[in-house]
């Protein structure tokens, strides 16, 4: 397969519930496209994956959905827990497992205090878990210290939509309606590899000329955008928000700008005008490297394909967002949609691609330091007494907010910090940025406790380990990147040995002394959810799982008020108190880091075809492992030059916290300034050893893509 490459099927197959064939109608196990799909099979061992046609995938699966079966038998799955003993990690009982657990978060906290234990979750968890493991922390262990790996994916994104739009959904609008645009303007973001079906809602404008692409490499999204008569704007990393000025500068210079949508629907324009203006398109040229006429152009496309009713969208992703200054790289962004007049109108608008699979729903019901269920704010009084009344407490034994996601791992075992950890569903030793420290502070603790199906690279430092399910061997709910809820069902019982997350987290509480109910049917925990969410921004509390399992298509906010959903937000009004879009005065700042003399190179980071995240998963699929190749680093040839490099050469990368090992790729488009690795590999060819923890004031989000670094050829 090629980098662009994924599979229809060959037939039209049903919707989301079983029809037309013999099977469970489930979704895919990765990204936030939440592909659908049957699965057909007694057991792991002849388990087989079919894509089902459905809005968001149309019928394609991508290579990684393929292979999805794969993970559920890998030789390598847990179903025994493991504690560690004089150093190594042995079998143990459910037990003795949860007994030393337990033992460990009551003999620090009367010691310590309830914040010494923490807990770090994930953005795959199925909304049912991702409630509860907020609930478990806050009711059972009472602490603070909880926060997740989507703080390092879509925080910017979304603290910028609810600075902006008074609401975070990463598209505000089905993902079906981009497939009618005539111009797409795509920031940092790379579906062909990163969710290829995704493609095909893209078509259109790739056709008609109109599909642009804002990243410093030629990607084969990038390339498909300029095989059509489309733009690739090329930028340097970390100018992103240089870039957004400058385009908001020409539209409204050269009368783009919708001055009747700015007048009446939105508010601060006169704030950031100023700014604006000082970003002359020549300027933004000698600073990102984007051509003006490119720029002209893609403002252009957008006006065009808006004064003729055939769609125009901006959609950003992980490449303009993981930056320390990302929120504000964002909210220009979304000026400049606002300055078009875009969002809130039908066939328009602005979105934020969603990554993790339930990247969405991951962020809404309480995982995160700051939040309570339906995406309430923990310092919120009035939220605080609604989840309080739900979970049978008194609000003020609600811990307030916590740290946020490096903030929490920087500060393990350190005066002050926590002192037990608790994982799911992450892989820190690989994924976080300066990735070394991250592992130098799990080191550091008194006791870390991973629960995950392999042993991935945190599970192999832990000190105990627990099995736990996989993702066709569970029931629950995940929310897709459109606000769509969907249905994952049991395709298959898991191993003798392996428990839900649900049920260890109802007997810790036991074992601690804590009263209140954890129940461990999904089914329930979700009602319980509903109610949770009943009147927060994510309103939940008019799905269930009897309608989406009658097939039923329910975006949130889907409530008494809206039963039948909310597909598109903002129609009648933003979700601010005026019902106002704002403009938000920023200005662009560039990267944390800056290149020199010693470190001449800038260094960006992101993801391959055939991997997902930390590669915790698909490093165990044979098939995607062999496709993928091993580490490597993506350089100009006359970058290799310089280092006295070729094509094929083993090299370092190096930067002021660590070195990686790659194998050196040798690509003329790529610009003679940067290098690109991916993030995917761990050991030496670790891609986070480099990366630095500079974090947006106001999303907390770490800058994953740019650092300085030189290119060292090894002897």
């Amino acid at each position: 397969m090629t980098a662009t490459s994924w599979r229809m099927p060959s037939r039209s197959l049903g919707g989301d519930v079983p029809s037309e064939q013999a099977g469970v109608a489930t979704h895919c196990a990765y990204c936030g496209l939440q592909c659908a799909m049957t699965l057909t099979g007694s057991s792991a061992a002849d388990l087989t994956v079919s894509p089902r046609r459905f809005p968001t995938n149309r019928g394609g699966l991508c290579q990684k959905g393929w292979t999805s079966a794969e993970l559920l038998r890998t030789p390598g799955r847990l179903t025994t827990p493991l504690v560690r003993r004089d150093g190594d990690l042995t079998p143990a009982s459910w037990d003795e497992a949860l007994d030393v657990v337990a033992d460990a978060i009551v003999r620090t906290q009367a010691v310590y205090g309830r914040d010494a234990v923490a807990v770090f979750g994930g953005g795959g968890l199925t909304n049912e878990k991702a409630y509860q493991l907020g609930k478990f922390a806050r009711v059972a262990l009472r602490t603070s210290q909880i926060d997740y790996n989507g703080r390092w994916c879509m925080s910017s994104a979304a603290a910028a939509g609810i600075r902006c739009f008074g609401l975070d959904r990463g598209l505000p609008f089905p993902v079906t309606d981009i497939g009618s645009a005539h111009a797409v303007l795509l920031l940092g973001a790379n579906p062909a590899e990163t969710m290829p079906p995704f493609l095909t809602h893209l078509v259109r404008a790739a056709d008609a000329g109109g599909l642009m692409v804002a990243d410093p490499r030629l990607t084969p999204t990038a390339a498909k955008a300029v095989d059509g008569g489309g733009l690739h704007l090329q930028l340097r990393p970390g100018t992103d928000a240089a870039l957004a000025l400058g385009m908001l500068h020409l539209a409204v210079t050269e009368g783009y700008a919708d001055r009747g949508f700015v007048a009446e629907r939105t508010s601060g324009f006169d704030d950031l005008w100023p700014i604006a203006a000082q970003w002359l398109p020549e300027r933004v040229e000698r600073v990102t490297g984007v051509a003006v006429t490119t720029m002209r152009a893609a403002v252009a496309a957008l006006a065009r394909a808006r004064d003729t009713e055939r769609g125009a969208y901006v959609l950003s992703a992980r490449g303009s967002e993981q930056h320390a200054s990302g929120t504000d790289t964002v909210t220009a962004f979304i000026a400049l949609a606002l300055a078009l007049g875009l969002p809130g109108n039908p066939g328009t608008g602005f979105g934020t691609i969603t990554g993790q699979g339930n990247g969405q729903g991951g962020r809404e019901h309480g995982q995160k330091a700051d939040q309570l269920p339906g995406y309430r704010k923990i310092d919120d009084p009035a939220a605080r007494a609604h989840v309080a009344a739900v979970w049978g407490i008194d609000p003020a034994d609600l811990p307030g907010p916590g740290r946020s996601a490096f903030e929490l791992l920087s500060a393990l075992g350190t005066d002050g910090g926590a002192r037990v950890l608790m994982v799911h569903g992450s892989n820190p030793v690989v994924s976080a940025p300066d990735a070394r420290v991250v592992a130098e502070r799990l080191a550091a603790l008194d006791l870390l406790v991973v629960s995950d199906f392999v042993l991935s690279e945190t599970a192999a430092v832990a000190d105990v380990v627990l099995p736990v399910l996989q993702w066709a061997e569970e029931e629950g709910t995940l929310t897709n990147l459109e606000g769509r809820v969907l249905r994952r069902r049991k395709a298959l019982d898991a191993p003798v040995g392996c428990r839900s997350e649900l049920e260890l987290w109802s007997e810790l509480a036991l074992r601690i002394g804590c009263s209140t109910a954890f129940p461990t049917d999904p089914r329930v925990v979700f009602d319980e959810l509903r109610r949770a969410s009943a009147g927060g921004p994510a309103d939940y509390s008019a799905v269930t799982w009897e309608r989406l399992d009658a097939g039923e298509s329910l975006h949130w906010p889907c409530s008494t008020e809206r039963p039948q959903g909310t597909p598109r937000l903002f129609l009648d009004g933003f979700a601010t108190p005026d019902g106002r879009a704002r403009f938000v005065a920023v200005d662009h700042v560039g990267p944390a880091e800056a290149d020199d003399a010693a470190y001449p190179l800038v260094a960006t980071t992101g993801r391959v075809l055939q991997h997902y995240q930390s590669g915790a998963q698909t490093r165990l699929v044979t098939e995607l492992s062999a496709a993928a190749g091993d580490m490597f680093v993506q350089v100009h040839p006359d970058t290799a030059d310089a280092a006295g490099l070729g094509d094929g050469d083993l090299a370092d990368v190096v930067s002021r916290r660590g070195r990686t090992r790659a194998v050196v790729r040798v690509d003329d488009d790529m610009r003679a300034d940067v290098v690109f690795l991916p993030f995917h590999w761990a050991g030496d060819a670790r891609a986070n050893s480099l990366t630095h923890a500079a974090l947006d004031p106001t999303s907390r989000m770490p800058e994953f893509k740019a650092c300085a670094v030189r290119l060292e050829a090894i002897a």
